[in-house]
């Protein structure tokens, strides 16, 4: 530049040493002048690019919009204006330097730009522009110092340009002004529609960086809890219905890449079978191999997200460059405080610009964070979409290799780890950058003893690595015992019936116990090794700068440690710290995506089932296949051989068949479920399809039924009718809009199949496909639904069904039938061809017809159900149960079964005693009561956690324990401080020159301070760790022991799954979660602390700032924790019916695909994903929001810092200085984490309260009562008396058993029988006390059951349960769970319970493994099992609980026997089902309505021709 102005540059100490600095002219009119040019000119045209593909549609013209043209217009005007001038002085003969010409000149062309920036954006509908703005704040960045020299000079030789001049800085000035405000949206924009838009879109370049746009949103959580409604609607970029096709679409790209491989390996291999010679043949194969032959899911996801990511990773680039800047700047400032008669200018300016990049560090920062996240949020949802659209469409065998359970856990799992693997990616190659810079700034400040401090660092980089190998290893097995735990707890908790009523909860207790103890084993090796980690963490830096200053000052007598080289060199120490630890985590985070990413690959690369095997075209059969033979995967052996079936239009086809004959496999070949090995198969016209295993959604009944079918009343109720729906509508809470539960937990067996016939049936089809549906719906409902919907009078004739049955009684009316033999068809035709063949079918009848032919003529003239002493409360919804779901009676009466409670609102209520509906009108007012006390909503807590938690906290960790531990951090601060302290006074020495003296001692006593601060460090955090051991245990055990005392009553009222939400949720939190967050807490919160400590002493005059600061550091503080928390829990609210949903959609995909709904579906589950990602948008930018504000409060501590520094430098040396700056350098991050943390802990700590909640509930009577033991072989008798005995549920609801007065001697044999409701089921309650009396009371053996212990009374008595319940583990733990009996005697029990075949037959005999729930036993087997429990502990009285339905008639006879045999001396109680197996008993007893109705011998009682009579005509026991 010194051609450009004609002079020579005058001594920059013009510009340093004076008072009033001002920049030379040159200076100002070049460099100043162009550095905003010169960035406007490089940005144009990427910028120009991007405004080409974005257009939004044009913004009207506003007055704002014309001002700044006019402004821009102007500019040129004026810069021109010195241009001419410059041509007139040239006129006149003046001279003047050619950078006269040029700087106007490239000022006017550089406006004119901005001028059609302006225009260019305004028609692209851009509201705000970041790029302007930042070209008119550099303008007036740049004109500040021209502006001040033009003050300070004393004669203005120059009028005019001294105006222009004037005139210029004004302009810009309003432009800069202009440009924080934002343009109205673009016309025709559709951002009318959305009644909630987020203000992202429209909000300004200013607003957007600093996210001030979030502010709404904090203010408004800050003043309630937010709710779903306030959320914003997702930005259509993020959502699944841009996301996923962008991801699929990539993803089949590289499909069809692979497919197109293979085929060319085909090719190759049939060239290899011709003529070539092997040389060729090897070439051909190696290029074979070269070639990549799976599709690459990481291509995939790659070319889908990586162009937005790389934007993030720019920003990364950039603020890793600018963190460099202010280790020297703190030099500067450090040697301006020790060099005396420097102007003071120098130093504030020192102070703004370390500040000022700072605060630009902090806003690109968390520019680059947001750009992270999101590019997560939307893998997320592409990858959910794409695995639940490839989940509808998979084969049986691709389901069968891994099971639903699996596959959720790709959507929630792996998706989740791609989502956090995004957010540190970048630090794979910024980490190594910042390590390089660093480097490069040390070895310039201490030469090459930095290497010492570098060998530290990568000595303890293994260090880290090994100890987060312990750690991996460690957690995986914690995991293994925690669902170990909680996979036994659920049992626990299924069966807790049964364990009350075996008296075994001990035992149990101990195994959770157990488990348990394992399990914390585990964490405290954990949390050795975390201690470890912790002190690894806090003491690097120190370590490093130790071994670096101790190398440098003895390597060389020359070398002095002052103040500025050695607090730059701690700084810079500091930055290293982060990516140095964080590698590590980013290394083991991307081993973790990287077998997500194998899993997700594998899963998208199952083979999809055939969407051409059924072919849909019009023969004359409506359903037609030949020679179809069909397997479940292609590598399994065939199930169907050899099928030929025509059904013509309109016609009735049943097939028959034993179980396992490959029935229902002929219904899936015909949906096209199965692969198809060879023939056709063709089906005219749309399917509707009833499985055997009803498939329910967790919708209304109506939306069950409808199916997505448009709403038509006539219709609706036809098929509600037919459906004998109408009945169970009236007994249901909600009529048809009730919601049923998951899996249609809170309908009968029976409602629920009948749902499934309507939906069918509602669906109006062609052909229909009947897998069984009348098996679980009783006789006489079964004959109505057969008559009035399938039979050849049904509401479905004339079209074609297809109808797997095992009744009998229906096939004389069916068109055809066809018999199935081991996957062949045996022989088909009418019901009377096949009789007069004499084949397999005849003999299957003859089999069945004793038991199931129901006579015709029973229900006459469409009268549906006979007549008897008890139809004044008979009707559909009562007598459906009695047969068939009496299984379920007492549940049904006092609970819905619940598979997890979670959300209140689908639960139903299933009101006590449905069959009491019609004579009872006090039921009819207690309704609306009773309907809120069943489940009790769960309280969710909002608003602030109580202090009272925070102390329940601490008494568990122990008190005395919690102030030690804060003693202890206390004392690692001092440490940390002392250290500091001790450096700061040796930098000292050097400006007092007597530094070779007392190196040594320097070198030890700061060594001793920073060693024993990490000693500090490692015990504290191990106490603390053992601190909340010791408490998750204590909590543990206390909601352990409570759940084992409580009356079985609580179970009816609460959904298991709210109970073991408890023992795995809340109790994983207290275990792993809270004491990470208090860790962390306590540390930021001391780092803080001492920061300012230390600021404080060095620069008094701080404590002025702390006030204000601190002040806004809670405010925003508060504003954050109450909206992140709210926002948190609607996150999670939101993401468990995504899965749920997911699982059921996977176990009923059939269905889905039967009725061709799958787009339907993948809708709602996009819905639902995208209602999930509208609560974690806002809560990514809340950490944002809050990371901007909080690191503005630190870059404010440093700028007063560093300022107060400044003023007071006369008295302050410049080891202090350093000292407290630098301190205050570090502050932003522990002030950052330590809101988050705050926050954390608020979130978590409400698990101790939940944990507390349910370790108080009310306990059932004592287990064992010592002053009142009953003797030990008691009873010796049996003798049972009731006495004026009554009873009910629970409080509140009406008696069951109403004043029951009746005497069992011991050894008679009494059935009771009634119908459903009557109380059966209580009277066996009652003699456990699982019930306790509401007046009157119950003897045995002369003892009142209700003053001993519940342990002695229930060990005493013998129950066989109707369901039968089995635990996981092995035979003999279901049997003997105390290990009280010898094997022989267990043996014996087994051989008595016909058992012993099937036990020895077994490998394992009887260590043989039960699954849980005992799902690899039949039902049957089950049933014996618990017989074999009654045998084994034989006492003298025994309740026998009769199975209905489920139960097969063999087994049924064995238990008969075995109990005629093996119990001839006991008291026998039979609550009967089928009246044949009491007529021999010795007494009846007949209840009605909780009164005793009859109660003598059967034949008495037939004879007297009552309720028992014609219970036993129904049944056909008597003519």
């Amino acid at each position: 530049s010194v051609h450009l102005c004609y002079y020579s540059p005058t001594v920059a100490n013009q510009t340093l040493h004076t008072d009033r600095p001002d920049l030379p002219d040159c200076f100002q009119l070049s460099v100043l002048s162009w550095l905003p040019c010169i960035y406007l000119w490089v940005v144009f045209p990427i910028y120009l690019f991007y405004l080409k593909r974005n257009n939004r549609g044009y913004i009207m013209m506003s007055i704002m919009n014309r001002f700044k043209t006019v402004f821009g217009l102007l500019l040129w005007i004026v810069c021109w204006t010195d241009l001419f001038y410059t041509f007139h002085e040239l006129r006149q003969g003046h001279t003047q330097p050619p950078i006269y010409f040029v700087t106007p000149l490239v000022l006017g062309m550089t406006m004119l730009l901005a001028t059609f920036l302006i225009q260019f954006e305004r028609l692209r509908g851009v509201q705000s522009s970041g790029v302007l703005f930042i070209f008119w704040f550099l303008s007036v960045l740049c004109s500040i110092v021209p502006f001040r020299s033009k003050i300070l000079q004393s004669e203005v030789t120059d009028k005019l340009r001294f105006t222009t001049f004037y005139f210029y800085f004004a302009l810009v000035v309003c432009e800069l002004v202009l440009c924080c405000f934002n343009e109205k949206p673009p016309l025709f924009s559709n951002v009318v529609t959305d009644p909630n838009p987020c203000p992202e879109t429209t909000a300004g370049f200013l607003s957007t960086i600093t996210f001030w746009w979030f502010t709404r949103m904090a203010i408004k959580g800050y003043r309630m809890p937010l709710e779903a409604k306030d959320l914003w609607s997702m930005n259509p970029r993020d959502s699944s219905k841009v996301m996923v096709p962008k991801l699929l679409k990539e993803w089949e790209k590289e499909q069809s890449k692979a497919k197109r491989y293979v085929d060319q390996k085909r090719c190759f291999t049939r060239c290899l079978r011709g003529e070539s010679s092997p040389e060729e043949a090897e070439v051909l194969l190696s290029n074979q191999k070269a070639a990549p032959h799976q599709p690459s899911f990481l291509r995939a996801l790659i070319k889908a997200f990586g162009p937005y990511f790389l934007i993030g990773s720019a920003y990364k680039v950039l603020q890793d460059v600018i963190t460099f800047v202010n280790p020297q700047l703190l030099r500067m400032l450090i040697s301006f405080t020790k060099q005396k008669g420097v102007p003071d200018w120098w130093g504030y300016s020192l102070a703004f610009l370390m500040f000022f990049t700072a605060f630009l560090q902090t806003l690109i920062l968390h520019r680059h964070f947001q750009y992270c996240f999101v590019t997560g949020m939307n893998v997320r949802t592409a990858i959910i979409g794409a695995i639940y659209r490839k989940a509808l469409v998979i084969t049986n065998a691709a389901k069968r290799s891994s099971t639903v359970g699996e596959v959720v856990n790709l959507m929630s799992v792996d998706a989740q780890r791609f989502m956090d693997l995004t957010t540190f990616l970048n630090m794979l190659w910024s980490a190594p950058l910042q390590i390089v810079l660093a480097l490069y700034f040390l070895w310039q400040n201490l030469g090459p003893s930095v290497l010492a401090g570098v060998a530290v660092m990568v000595m303890l980089i293994p260090f880290n690595a090994v100890i987060a190998m312990k750690t991996r290893a460690y957690q995986v097995e914690q995991m293994q015992y925690k669902d170990a735990r909680i996979k036994l707890m659920n049992e626990i908790l299924n069966g807790i019936k049964v364990l009350k009523l075996y008296a075994w909860e001990n035992s149990f207790k101990e195994k959770v116990l157990t488990i348990r103890q394992k399990e914390l084993n585990v964490l405290r090796k954990t949390a050795y090794l975390g201690a470890l980690s912790t002190m690894a963490w806090t003491s690097a830096p120190f370590l490093v700068a130790l071994t670096t200053f101790a190398v440098y000052v003895t390597v060389d007598e020359n070398n002095v440690l002052d103040a500025e080289k050695a607090f730059v060199s701690l700084s810079l120490f500091n930055i290293l710290r982060f990516p140095l630890n964080m590698l590590p985590q980013v290394i083991s985070s991307m081993v973790q995506a990287s077998v997500s990413l194998k899993r997700i690959q594998s899963f998208l690369s199952h083979d999809e089932l055939d969407p051409h095997a059924v072919e849909r075209k019009n023969t004359e059969f409506s359903v037609a296949v030949i020679n179809g033979k069909f397997t479940w995967a292609k590598e399994d052996p065939a199930v169907l051989h050899n099928i030929n079936v025509m059904v013509p239009q309109g016609s009735l086809l049943a097939v028959v068949g034993h179980v396992g004959c490959g029935k229902s496999s002929l219904i899936s070949a015909l949906l096209g479920e199965m692969e198809k090995l060879e023939g056709d198969v063709s089906v005219r016209g749309s399917v509707a399809y009833v499985p055997q295993q009803a498939w329910i959604q967790n919708a209304t009944l109506r939306d069950n039924i409808l199916f997505g079918k448009p709403y038509n009343e006539q219709k609706y109720t036809c098929v509600l009718e037919a459906c004998a729906l109408t009945p169970d509508l009236e007994v249901l809470p909600g009529g048809d809009m009730t919601e049923i539960g998951e899996k249609g937990i809170n309908l009968s067996g029976g409602q629920r199949q009948r749902v499934s016939l309507a939906r069918a049936l509602y669906s109006d089809t062609d052909v229909y496909l009947l897998d069984d549906p009348l098996s679980a719906v009783d006789a006489h409902v079964a004959k109505h639904i057969f008559d009035n919907l399938i039979g050849p009078e049904g509401l479905l004739k004339g079209k074609t069904r297809i109808l797997v049955t095992h009744g009998i009684s229906f096939l004389p009316q069916v068109d055809n039938i066809m018999v199935m033999v081991e996957g062949r068809v045996s022989e088909m035709g009418s019901y009377q061809e096949l009789l007069s063949q004499n084949g397999a079918f005849a003999e299957f009848l003859r089999n069945y017809s004793l038991e199931d032919i129901i006579e015709e003529d029973e229900a006459t003239d469409g009268e549906l159900f006979p007549e008897d002493a008890l139809s004044n409360h008979t009707d559909m919804a009562d007598n459906e149960p009695a047969i068939n779901e009496a299984k379920r009676n007492f549940i049904r009466q006092i609970s819905i079964l619940s598979a997890d409670g979670e959300n209140p609102k689908s639960r139903s209520v299933r009101r006590h005693g449905c069959s009491q509906r019609k004579h009872s009108e006090q039921q009819e007012k207690h309704k609306p009561h009773e309907k809120q006390k069943l489940i009790q909503a769960e309280t969710a807590e909002t608003g602030r956690v109580k202090a009272k938690v925070y102390l329940e906290y601490i008494k568990a960790v122990g008190p005395l324990l919690s102030v030690f531990i804060c003693f202890l951090y206390g004392c690692q601060s001092a440490a940390s401080i002392g250290a500091n302290i001790w450096l700061s006074q040796w930098t000292n020495d050097a400006s007092n020159n007597q530094t070779q003296e007392n190196v040594h001692m320097r070198v030890g006593v700061y060594a001793a301070l920073g060693i024993a601060q990490g000693i500090l460090v490692m015990i504290s955090s191990f106490t603390l760790a053992m601190g909340n051991i010791g408490a998750a245990k204590k909590l543990h055990n206390n909601l352990l022991v409570n759940k084992l005392h409580t009356p079985q009553s609580f179970f009816d009222t609460t959904p298991i799954g709210r109970i073991i939400n408890r023992f795995s949720k809340d109790i994983y939190i207290i275990d792993e979660a809270l004491p990470a967050t208090v860790l962390m807490l306590l540390g930021t919160v001391f780092v803080s602390l001492s920061t300012i400590i230390v600021i404080i002493s060095s620069t008094p005059i701080f404590a002025v700032v702390i006030a204000p600061l601190a002040f806004i550091y809670i405010f925003v503080q508060r504003f954050y924790v109450a909206t992140s928390r709210q926002l948190k829990r609607l996150e999670s609210v939101s993401r468990s019916p995504i899965y749920s949903h997911f699982s059921e959609t996977v176990t009923g995909c059939s269905v889905i695909r039967a009725y061709g709904r799958h787009s339907a579906f993948i809708l709602m589950s996009d819905m639902k994903v995208d209602d999930n990602q509208k609560s974690y948008y806002p809560g990514i930018v809340s950490n944002r929001w809050l990371g901007v504000r909080i690191e503005f409060i630190g870059n404010c501590i440093v700028l007063f810092a560093a300022l107060f520094a400044v003023t007071g430098k006369e008295n302050l040396n410049p080891g202090l200085v350093g000292l407290s700056v630098s301190y205050a350098l570090q502050v932003t991050m522990s002030l950052n984490w330590m809101v988050r943390m705050s926050s954390d802990l608020e979130n978590n700590i409400v698990a101790v309260e939940r944990v507390k909640e349910y370790s108080e509930t009310k306990t059932e009577a004592p287990w064992e009562v010592e002053d009142k033991k009953p003797p030990p072989e008691w009873p010796m008798e049996g003798n049972v008396e009731f006495h004026d005995y009554s009873v009910r549920y629970r409080e509140g609801l009406d008696l069951v058993l109403k004043r029951l007065t009746l005497n069992v001697k011991g050894g008679e044999k009494i059935g009771i029988v009634g119908r459903t409701g009557a109380g059966k089921s209580s009277m066996t309650l009652c003699l456990f006390r699982l019930l306790e009396a509401a007046a009157g009371e119950i003897t045995v053996d002369e003892v009142k059951i209700a003053e001993i212990g519940l342990h002695d009374l229930r060990s005493k008595l013998t129950i066989i349960p109707q369901e039968p319940v089995l635990f996981s583990g092995t035979l003999r733990m279901n049997l003997d769970p105390f290990e009280r009996y010898s094997d022989e005697e267990v043996w014996k029990a087994l051989e008595h319970s016909h058992l012993q075949k099937f036990v020895s037959n077994q490998p394992a005999k009887l260590e043989l493994e039960c699954a849980e729930g005992g799902e690899n036993l039949s039902v049957g087997q089950r049933q014996l099992v618990c017989l074999a429990r009654a045998l084994l502990r034989k006492t003298r009285i025994l309740i026998l609980d009769e199975a209905t339905a489920a139960i097969d008639l063999e087994t049924d006879d064995l238990i008969q026997s075995t109990i005629r045999t093996q119990f001839e001396d006991c008291t026998v109680f039979t609550i009967a089902h089928r009246l044949n197996t009491i007529m021999d008993y010795t007494r009846v007893l007949v209840l009605d309505k909780g009164q005793i109705a009859e109660f003598d011998t059967p034949t008495n009682l037939i004879s007297q021709r009552g309720i028992f009579y014609s219970m036993a005509k129904d049944a056909g026991l008597t003519q």
